[in-house]
């Protein structure tokens, strides 16, 4: 009785898992609004005093304004950063199902709040931050395939070698993995997933998307999740239900080591959604870079 009581609650778990944001900061929008505003009154003055001096750098950095209005100079630099949070110079996100992804970022955020958190907050008091980091070393072991392989397909044949030195290292001298003896040697993890292997090779974002289970993505990225679920020996474990459970206690775990980071990301922006979208999409564009 006991074990289908904690199969349903692994369940549960899995089914509300919450949205999970990546490294990455939100666009500091009311810093850019502020910016605006401010720069607006000080061009004023400048141009009646000294008109003939400020027309002049305008003229050349934007082709064929009117002399009449040099503020129009300005506009074309602050209007990628204030229009829907992109940032100067990137191209912008595609969001055609922009609805839906409220809607799910609503349910994930809800969910995050009312369930997981405490659930994290629950576990963190029962085991302590040395044994849930050891518990996040295994996992992180584990999962050396995905990171091996998506090396090995991007033809980073050193990261790839340094993968597998680290999981023979920590799965022998770290007991399965808890302890990461190979970071001692300089040998660090080397995260790839197949999400950056088909952006390494020219595969574009394609639309933003927001999982009710699964959090931010992309079309792109959706496809890498299902192609890197193959590779995740935790996806092997049967019957389903065990294999449920395990990833439950990996999900609670990290969110254990990183609760008021999500609150500070959103409490940080004027749009907590188009914030987050950003932030995933500089995240994601940063480690295709790497």
């Amino acid at each position: 009785m006991k074990r289908y009581v904690f199969q349903w609650l692994a369940i549960l778990s899995f089914i509300f898992l919450p949205v999970f944001v990546y490294a990455g900061e939100p666009p500091l929008e009311e810093e850019q609004a502020t910016a605006v505003t401010a720069s607006v009154p000080e061009e004023g003055p400048v141009m009646e005093q000294s008109a003939p001096e400020e027309t002049a750098p305008q003229q050349e950095a934007v082709a064929g304004p009117g002399e009449e209005k040099p503020e129009a100079a300005t506009e074309p630099a602050l209007e990628p950063e204030a229009e829907n949070g992109e940032l100067a110079g990137e191209k912008g996100i595609a969001d055609p199902l922009e609805p839906w992804n409220r809607a799910m970022f609503t349910v994930n955020d809800k969910f995050y709040f009312w369930v997981l958190k405490p659930v994290a907050r629950g576990y963190s008091a029962i085991v302590p931050e040395w044994g849930r980091v050891r518990v996040n070393n295994m996992f992180q072991n584990i999962t050396m395939p995905v990171r091996f392989v998506n090396n090995l397909l991007q033809l980073k044949i050193e990261k790839a070698g340094i993968e597998l030195l680290r999981f023979v290292f920590n799965t022998i001298a770290g007991v399965g993995g808890m302890f990461d003896v190979a970071k001692n040697i300089d040998l660090k993890p080397q995260d790839e997933d197949l999400g950056q292997t088909l952006g390494v090779y020219g595969i574009g974002n394609g639309f933003y998307l927001v999982w009710p289970v699964l959090g931010p993505s992309s079309l792109r990225d959706t496809v890498g999740i299902v192609g890197d679920y193959f590779l995740d020996p935790v996806n092997y474990i049967t019957p389903v239900v065990d294999r449920i459970a395990v990833h439950s206690i990996d999900i609670t775990n990290r969110t254990s080591l990183h609760i008021g980071d999500y609150e500070d990301l959103k409490e940080s922006a004027l749009d907590p959604y188009v914030s987050f979208r950003n932030a995933y999409f500089q995240h994601r564009n940063s480690k295709i870079k790497e």
